[in-house]
Formats: C-alpha cells, structure tokens, sequence
C-alpha cells in the first residue's frame, strides 16, 4: 500500500468512534510535513476539524522546529485557519441570536487580528471608563448635560480622539488598539460611545451615515415622531459626532452634509441602526484599509465574515 493510501486509511479510521488520543494527534501532526500535497490536505482538514484545543500542541511543534521549515510554515497556516473558524462561527451566532451586546461583535471583529489577546483587559478598561462617566451622572441631568459629562469623561480625561492622521489604518477598526492608543475611525469611537452610554442607561445609539459615522440621542419617553403609523420613525433629540469630540449636530448640518456628498437625504440616514449594521460598516472598512495595503488573503477572508450578514 503506498504512503498517500496508508495516511488516508489513517486519517479515516481516526475519524471514526471516541475523540483522538493524545499519542494519534500527535502522529497526526508528524504528518504535517508530508511532501504530497493530497496528505497534507487531509492532515490539515483533520487536525484543522479537532479546533482551538490543539492549538497548544501546535505551538509546542512549531517551537521544535527550524526556523522557515515547511513544517513550520504549515503548522502557522493550520493555527491561523482554526482561529479564522472560530471567529466566523461565533459571528454568525452573534447575529443568528440577535446582535444584542454591541461589546461582543466588536470583540468578535477584535479576535480577527488579535486571536490570544487577554479579553479581560479590554472588558477592564471600558469597565474604568464607565465607572468615572458614572460617579458624574445623576437622574437630575438632561440629555445634553449627560452628553456633556459623556464627552468630557471620554475625550477629555481619557483622551480618546479621532485619528486624522492615519485615518484609513486597519488598526482604527479594532477595540483593543483603540482602547491602547486612544485613537479611532468615525465608527469604532462611536461603538465605544455606544458601549458605554447603553451599560450607564443613556439612550444613544448609532446613525450609519454615509461617508461618516455619527450618534443620536434618542427621546426615551416619546420615542416615534407623530407619522403616520405605517412608518414610524425613531425620534432623535439631536445627534453627536465622535470623530470630532462628540460636537452636537442638528438634521439640518446632515442634511448639508449629505448634499455636499451628492446624496439624496433617505430617513435612514437619519435614524438609529442596529448592532448587525454596525459590524458589516466595520468589516467595510477594514476590507477598504486592507486593499489600501495589498492585503489580499484578509480581503478575502473578511468577505466571508460579511457573507454571514447577507446570507438568507
């Protein structure tokens, strides 16, 4: 029986009955650098099928060997596919379950790039922030002085802002280096201020408009305007703009806006989105900054994440 027979009858009778011993995944993955491609792709598809649990066996391989050996390079390929797996599948449960918490599609998207990345680090953070937003706020306030100890908390102590200098940077998109560098695209300051106004009670929410991306304060006690019941629309207070310190705006500096863009003022651009709009803007964005880059096997890979939100 040749070797390419004997790997396949292998990989098939492992496929069959309880979970792999600790001795047959490791005579699985002395199999990774098995010079006939077939092998390998069966090895990989199977090692690839036992999830993240293997990934610290893989590692402990991968320090075994020489450096740019192919068994290296591959063992670097398997890791990163069963990561990608996992971040796919846990978003497309996030949206299949309702996209409620907005916190963990951003740390979904987060996982994308920085797959071992303490999350607790994160949680803490925003965690910090909220509680000096909070020791501030008082049932006495009216929407706009919440805004005001919002913005100020945020922008001004924390010194979140806008990054203008390198604002097309795929880093913007993602929460963690947000969090580190205090800097941020239109969008992912504007999660962040969504994040933490939903865990303090302050109705905002996003607006996805196009070109930008800004915030609206929602009236909580009369929340549809008086249309005709057919097609209610959400009634906004005013709106915010995160990239630039979280300035008020009114609907008519939007509608300004959107004629310099040449776009015709649909009632979508004027009213709150849901967490699942959110996420497809962010993976827009990082596809946009990665073709910027030549980054072509992320590009592809992001189409994937952004085939879950159009698929039936």
């Amino acid at each position: 029986m040749n070797r390419l027979c004997s790997a396949t009858l292998y990989i098939r009778t492992m496929n069959e009955g309880s979970p792999l011993k600790p001795e047959e995944i490791d005579a699985l993955l002395n199999l990774i650098d098995d010079p006939d491609d077939q092998i390998y792709t069966q090895v990989r598809d199977q090692i690839v099928s036992l999830g993240a649990s293997v990934i610290p066996k893989l590692e402990l391989f991968w320090e075994d060997q020489e450096p740019g050996d192919v068994f290296q390079r591959r063992i670097e390929d398997i890791i990163h596919e069963i990561q990608f797996s996992s971040v796919e599948q846990s978003l497309k449960d996030w949206h299949e379950s309702g996209a409620e918490s907005l916190l963990e599609g951003a740390l979904i998207i987060n996982r994308y790039q920085y797959p071992e990345l303490d999350e607790t680090e994160i949680r803490e953070t925003i965690a910090r922030i909220r509680q000096d937003i909070w020791l501030e706020l008082n049932d006495n306030l009216t929407s706009f002085e919440q805004v005001r100890v919002m913005n100020e908390i945020i922008f001004n102590v924390h010194g979140f802002k806008g990054n203008k200098k390198n604002y097309h940077a795929p880093q913007n998109s993602y929460l963690s280096h947000v969090l580190e560098s205090k800097r941020g695209n239109p969008l992912s300051l504007s999660m962040l201020y969504i994040i933490l106004a939903e865990s303090l009670d302050v109705p905002i929410f996003g607006v996805n408009l196009p070109h930008h991306f800004i915030l609206a304060y929602e009236d909580r006690f009369n929340i549809y305007r008086e249309t005709d019941t057919a097609n209610k629309e959400r009634k906004v207070l005013f709106y915010m703009d995160a990239f630039s310190k979280g300035t008020l705006l009114n609907r008519a500096e939007i509608v300004r806006f959107l004629k310099r863009q040449k776009l015709e003022p649909k009632p979508e651009y004027f009213m709150p989105c849901d967490n699942s709009v959110m996420m497809v803007r962010c993976i827009h964005n990082l596809i946009f900054a990665y073709q910027h880059a030549g980054e072509e096997a992320k590009i592809e890979e992001l189409k994937k994440l952004l085939a879950i939100f159009s698929a039936a």
